[in-house]
């Protein structure tokens, strides 16, 4: 056996092993939501026979309709204009010049070192003050200010491998720095914008803390938040309830990044290698 043979054998076996590790919890999850609720389970257990009531009885009680559809509205609207503003700003950072640019830039990226969890209480009563809390607006603008950072740092990457030739042609035919962005380098750019757009989604789709501090009425609570409190009420009781809302909750992601996974693979490896 090759040297090279054996180096894949042992790559294949180390990332084997990190699957496991991490697909064992999730399909604890799922098995345990499939179950009786008369069943003891106890770790890894496969039901008899599968039981897709749980979900039913899951979705009825926790009222999980209206959770994930604040949930997606938030997570949408989030990802959208973080994609729009993030795109427009790593193309002025990484193809443009001009004074003061690189300082700005880190300025920028200090809403990535800064602690997230500081500014929640200090947002809400300004939040409160202005009459936003409690509305759909507590959750999209602050996660867009969290978001924006984040994109912009990834765009710049991207946009600062992109051809030079490609930019320098476009402006000698006459064209202007929006339609260089628009018709030559857009299209070069959708796959690492849809990995931004699917990895600002999961994490607006998974916030907790915010949803908690700044919304108070049912009709306006996020999946999340539904979840947590119906796992409160129902963990001693029956817990394969508890885990069918998980199931429910995570789903529409797992479906967001099924339909996309090709888009975000190929936007993680955009910038890997500089033309």
């Amino acid at each position: 056996m090759t040297a090279v043979r054996r180096e894949q054998l042992l790559s294949y076996a180390v990332l084997g092993v990190f699957a496991v590790i991490a697909l064992y919890p999730v399909l604890s999850i799922v098995l345990l939501a499939m179950h009786k609720r008369s069943d003891l389970v106890t770790g890894f257990a496969i039901p008899d026979s599968l039981n897709f009531g749980t979900f039913k009885d899951a979705w009825e009680l926790g009222g999980f309709d209206r959770g994930l559809l604040n949930s997606f509205i938030v997570a949408a609207s989030v990802s959208v204009v973080t994609a729009v503003l993030s795109t427009l700003a790593g193309y002025a950072f990484g193809a443009m010049r001009f004074r003061g640019s690189d300082a700005l830039f880190y300025l920028l990226l200090l809403g990535l070192i800064f602690p997230y969890e500081a500014t929640v209480i200090p947002l809400y009563y300004v939040f409160r003050d202005v009459g936003l809390t409690d509305t759909y607006w507590a959750l999209i603008l602050p996660q867009i200010g969290l978001s924006v950072p984040f994109g912009t740092f990834w765009m710049r990457a991207f946009f600062r491998t992109s051809p030079g030739s490609l930019v320098e042609a476009s402006r000698l035919d006459g064209a202007s720095s929006f339609v260089t962005l628009w018709r030559v380098l857009l299209p070069q750019a959708w796959p690492a914008i849809t990995t931004m757009i699917v990895l600002v989604f999961m994490w607006t789709w998974n916030e907790f803390l915010l949803a908690l501090v700044m919304i108070q009425s049912d009709e306006l609570r996020t999946a999340p938040l539904g979840l947590a409190l119906f796992a409160n009420a129902n963990r001693s009781q029956d817990p394969t309830l508890t885990a069918a809302a998980a199931v429910l909750v995570a789903l529409p992601v797992v479906i967001v990044y099924v339909f996309l996974q090709r888009s975000f693979i190929r936007g993680m490896f955009a910038g890997a290698v500089k033309e």
